[in-house]
C-alpha cells in the first residue's frame, strides 16, 4: 500500500513508520555535512597544514562530528579565483586574499592601508573582525563570510652591508617589492622597482638584480631562504603594511546547515578563527627573529624622518580608499579611525 505523507501525519499512521518518516523528512540538512575546504598554499605551508584542519577539527567538536570536512590535497582554483570557486560551488570553504577583490572586499582593504599595521598580527586581526561587524559586516553577501584576519607585517629588508634609513637611501636602491599598495608606495620613494609575486621574489633577490626587498615577513625570509641575501632589516613604529584575508562558506552550503551547527561553527570562527590564524603567523615570525640574529642580520628602528617621509607619499592612498568606502556606502573615515584606534589598543 502506498501512502503520501499527509496520509501518515493523520490517525494512526502517526505512529510506527509514519513517525518515522515524518522525523526523517524534518532532519537538519546538516546532518553529516562534509565540507570541501580549498587551500591555495603549497601542501607545506602552515594554512594547509595546520591552520585549516585546526579550524576543522574545531567544527568538528563544536558540532559534536555533525559537520566534517578535509582540506584538498590541491588547490581547485587560482589565488585570484578562491572567491569564484567558493560561489560556484567548486569547494565549500577558502581564503580570499583581499588585494585580489579590492572592489569586492573594500572594507577589508582597511587593514592594508599604509602605516596602519603594529607587530602582533593578533591585535590586528581582532580589530579587522570588530571593523568588520561595525561597519561591513555585508559587504561580501553572495558568499558567507566566516572571518577576516591579518598577517605579520611586511617589512623593508637591505641585501647590501648598508642598512636602509632614509629618503635618500632608499632612491639609491632597486627593490622587489610585492605588488599593489607597496609597489605604489616604492614606486614613488626607491630608484628602481621590480614587483612580482612573493612566490617568484626568489628569482630576482638571489641573482643580484635588486640589492634591497620590501613585502615579507621575517618568516618569509625564513621560509624561502633569503638569509645568505639579507643583511638588515628596517622597522617602522607603524610598520609600513600588513595583508588581510578573507574566510568564506558557499552560500547554500551555509543555508542547508540547521541552526544548531550554524552556531556552533560560528563559535569556532569569526573573531576565535582570526586570532588563532594570526597566532600562527605571529609565531611563525617571533622564531625567525631569532634565526635573524644566528645570521647576523642587524635590525634598525626607523628615523622618525625616514617614517614621515614615506607617509607623506602615502596620504592620497588613504584618501583614495576612504573615498571608494564611502561610495560602496562604508563611512570610510570612521571606520579607519575605528581600526586605527582598535589595533593600538589591542596590540602588545
Amino acid at each position: 500500500m502506498n501512502y503520501s505523507l499527509n496520509d501518515l501525519t493523520k490517525g494512526p499512521y502517526l505512529t510506527g513508520v509514519g513517525l518515522s518518516l515524518l522525523l526523517f523528512a524534518h532532519q537538519p540538512l546538516s546532518a553529516n555535512t562534509h565540507l570541501k575546504v580549498n587551500c591555495f598554499w603549497p601542501a607545506e605551508h602552515l594554512v594547509c597544514k595546520t591552520i585549516l584542519p585546526n579550524w576543522i577539527a574545531a567544527v568538528e567538536k563544536a558540532s559534536h562530528g555533525r559537520v566534517t570536512g578535509r582540506v584538498l590535497a590541491e588547490s581547485a582554483s587560482s589565488p585570484p579565483e578562491q572567491i569564484i570557486a567558493v560561489e560556484n560551488g567548486l569547494v565549500d570553504v577558502a581564503v580570499q586574499f583581499n588585494g585580489f577583490i579590492p572592489t569586492r572586499a573594500t572594507g577589508a582593504l582597511v587593514a592594508m592601508m599604509p602605516f596602519v599595521a603594529s607587530n602582533d598580527a593578533r591585535a590586528m586581526s581582532s580589530a579587522l573582525w570588530q571593523t568588520n561587524r561595525m561597519f561591513f559586516a555585508d559587504e561580501l553577501e553572495e558568499v558567507h563570510l566566516l572571518s577576516q584576519w591579518v598577517i605579520s607585517p611586511a617589512e623593508l629588508y637591505s641585501q647590501t652591508d648598508i642598512p636602509i634609513n632614509s629618503m635618500a637611501e632608499l632612491k639609491g636602491r632597486t627593490i622587489w617589492s610585492l605588488p599593489g599598495v607597496l609597489e605604489g608606495i616604492m614606486k614613488q620613494a626607491a630608484g628602481s622597482v621590480i614587483a612580482i609575486p612573493p612566490v617568484r621574489s626568489n628569482e630576482v633577490i638571489t641573482t643580484g638584480v635588486v640589492n634591497a626587498h620590501v613585502g615579507l615577513d621575517p618568516g618569509d625570509v625564513s621560509e624561502f631562504g633569503l638569509f645568505p641575501y639579507t643583511k638588515s632589516m628596517t622597522r617602522f613604529k607603524h610598520n609600513i603594511y600588513a595583508s588581510s584575508f578573507s574566510f568564506l562558506m558557499n552560500q547554500q552550503t551555509w543555508s542547508a546547515l540547521s541552526s544548531e551547527d550554524k552556531e556552533a561553527i560560528n563559535r569556532v570562527s569569526g573573531d576565535v578563527f582570526a586570532r588563532m590564524a594570526a597566532g600562527y603567523w605571529q609565531d611563525t615570525t617571533e622564531r625567525a627573529l631569532i634565526e635573524f640574529r644566528q645570521h647576523n642580520i642587524k635590525i634598525i628602528e626607523a628615523a622618525p624622518d625616514f617614517e614621515a617621509g614615506l607617509k607623506a607619499l602615502t596620504l592620497t592612498m588613504t584618501q583614495d580608499w576612504i573615498d571608494s568606502a564611502n561610495a560602496k556606502g562604508i563611512d570610510g573615515k570612521a571606520a579607519y579611525e575605528f581600526y586605527k584606534s582598535k589595533v593600538l589598543l589591542l596590540s602588545k
